[in-house]
């Protein structure tokens, strides 16, 4: 089996020496020091669960690695549109790709039946643009549940979490996703095959949804949030909005709002992945997040007020921090 890691950072770095650790014949795309310290010493894994190193290639370049059977996606979702020259070189007939993003996927209506079967979601699939490079036929479904960190180039820190579910949009169980399963669970990570991925979906978009920005707006941490009883309120009602949408759609996440609550609680002083995103400059995950859920509203006719008002904050944040960052704007006389 040949695996690549397209965005080798935490996860897919993580994700990928745990598959050479099985045997896999893995490829790791990164780029700048992180990859210099790939190439020179491996990866570095740092984990409650044991430490270890693994070796796969490590290469800037695509073309030097060819067609795989499996592309892991570890791209942030806004990257997938322009990930197209990226990802050519690496695929072949039959080759699978494993989305291990946050939020709604762009797959997400593809061969779900009912009234939204084929839906395009703009928000996630702008103008078509993410299709043309990733084919819906080609997606498999992934729902991360872990949590790691680069620590330094070329060294991961696992901090939590194992699991990785996986799923086929049309529901089935196929020997694609399970020979995929089999291989994650040789490297020693959890890789169930669901039928009903899109559950898992909400359960974790629940707590994405309603923390991350929230916590963008305010800069606190999860326990904070969740103990405040004026934040906590908007939480709630962010997860009341995103089920209402779910059970539209078809899904039945199998989870009580005060349980996801109170595991995020439980998390502690952690800074949600968008708060992080917005502490260090970068792009916030808002399109996937948030956007599509809200996009996803007005397609099922959901009011969702509490979602509209946070996205809206949050979206305007976004736009103050890119105005910002690019400067003043200087004229000529």
């Amino acid at each position: 089996m040949r695996v690549a890691v397209l965005g080798a950072g935490a996860i897919g770095a993580y994700v990928g020496a745990s598959l050479c650790r099985a045997g896999v014949d893995v490829h790791l795309i990164a780029r700048g020091a992180h990859l210099a310290a790939l190439r020179a010493n491996g990866v570095r894994v740092i984990s409650p669960r044991g430490d270890f190193t693994a070796h796969p290639h490590a290469t800037d370049d695509p073309t030097e690695i060819g067609p795989v059977d499996y592309v892991f996606l570890g791209l942030k979702a806004h990257s997938y549109p322009s990930a197209g020259p990226l990802l050519a070189p690496l695929l072949g007939p039959e080759t699978a790709l494993v989305a291990g993003q946050n939020g709604i996927p762009w797959w997400y209506f593809h061969k779900l039946p009912g009234p939204y079967e084929g839906q395009r979601i703009e928000a996630v699939d702008p103008a078509g643009q993410t299709s043309a490079v990733m084919a819906p036929e080609r997606a498999i479904g992934c729902v991360v549940y872990s949590a790691t960190v680069i620590e330094s180039p070329g060294v991961i820190r696992h901090l939590e979490g194992t699991r990785f579910s996986i799923g086929e949009p049309d529901g089935s169980v196929s020997q694609r996703c399970l020979r995929f399963s089999e291989a994650m669970v040789a490297g020693g990570l959890k890789c169930p095959v669901e039928a009903r991925l899109r559950d898992d979906i909400w359960i974790k978009l629940m707590g994405n949804v309603s923390l991350n920005p929230i916590s963008a707006l305010t800069r606190a941490t999860l326990v904070e949030i969740c103990e405040y009883p004026g934040t906590r309120r908007m939480v709630e009602l962010m997860m009341e909005e995103t089920l209402d949408i779910a059970t539209r759609v078809g899904s039945t996440p199998g989870i009580s709002i005060g349980k996801r609550i109170d595991g995020a609680r439980r998390v502690g002083h952690h800074k949600t992945s968008m708060l992080q995103d917005l502490e260090a400059g970068k792009e916030m995950e808002l399109d996937a997040v948030v956007a599509a859920v809200v996009e996803m509203a007005d397609i099922t006719g959901t009011a969702a007020p509490t979602l509209r008002t946070v996205y809206a904050a949050t979206d305007l944040l976004a736009r103050t921090m890119a105005t910002q960052s690019a400067g003043p704007t200087v004229r000529a006389a």
